[in-house]
């Protein structure tokens, strides 16, 4: 239908007492005017919104509402070609797609025109708009199931991502004496201890009761809170040292003595256990 068709049809329908064809400035507009101006360009913009033959097609099929599988073809023909003549006069590289399939249109057309040959018992004639609805309808799958994915959640269109950044050194361990510290501040005792090594020979008896009685002692002179490191002489030598070391851990075995750390890698300290108690 062209333009002019169109104005004519409109201005029909407002003067049989249908509503109003527009409203300027609140006042409702009954008549098209005689002297308004269409621009040329003004059906190319609405060719544009098409994404192509296909979509031109369903378009028109969709609009006078007849069933994709069974397409009038001399009237969906003709709007198609008034739509691909309206083409051609703005754009002509944009119609050499819509040409191809009116083309195609025109040769069905043709074809269901001429008499058809006899089937054969058993076999059903070929329908010349086979190929053409079978296209139609896998687009139309195709163009729904895209419109679904169109409707999902999209990033940074409907939601935006959110980063969290954790600072792994703002983790604290709870203050408690692993025995991984416990060794490895050992080791460092044991390790001063060799710088000072006697090479005598001497047989020397040594008893952890007795060095247990001397860790409480110093304890209980130092107010029952001493550092680890100072209840260890270096200069006693390994063997001191190490029977120095068995009496503190009998005595936190049995008891009489706590190991604290105030958080992760902090100095050892030994406090007596009964101060503790008398503290609460």
């Amino acid at each position: 239908m062209s333009d002019s068709a169109i104005i004519e049809e409109a201005a029909a329908t407002a003067e049989g007492g249908a509503s109003p064809l527009a409203r300027i400035y609140g006042e409702p507009l009954a008549q098209m005017p005689h002297d308004l101006y269409i621009p040329p360009d003004a059906m190319a913009v609405m060719l544009d919104a098409f994404e192509g033959p296909l979509d031109l097609l369903l378009y028109l099929i969709r609009k006078a509402n007849v069933n994709v599988l069974d397409i009038p073809m001399a009237p969906l023909t003709e709007q198609y070609l008034l739509y691909v003549e309206a083409m051609r006069s703005q754009n002509l590289e944009l119609a050499a797609d819509y040409l191809v399939m009116a083309a195609m249109l025109i040769e069905i057309k043709s074809r269901m025109l001429l008499p058809r040959p006899k089937a054969v018992a058993g076999d059903e004639a070929e329908d010349p708009r086979a190929e053409l609805v079978r296209r139609l309808v896998e687009y139309e799958q195709m163009k729904l199931a895209a419109h679904r994915l169109n409707e999902l959640p999209q990033a940074e269109r409907d939601f935006d991502w959110v980063e969290v950044w954790v600072e792994k050194a703002l983790l604290r361990r709870l203050p408690e004496v692993n025995p991984l510290d416990l060794q490895n501040a050992w080791r460092g005792i044991f390790r001063e201890a060799r710088l000072h090594t006697r090479h005598q020979l001497q047989r020397e008896e040594l008893s952890v009761r007795e060095h247990m009685g001397l860790i409480l002692r110093r304890l209980r002179a130092a107010g029952g809170f001493v550092d680890f490191v100072d209840l260890f002489d270096p200069t006693l030598g390994a063997p001191v040292l190490v029977v120095h070391f068995l009496a503190l851990l009998e005595l936190a075995r049995e008891h009489l003595l706590e190991m604290t750390q105030a958080e992760a890698f902090a100095p050892i300290y030994l406090r007596l256990a009964d101060e503790r108690s008398d503290s609460r």
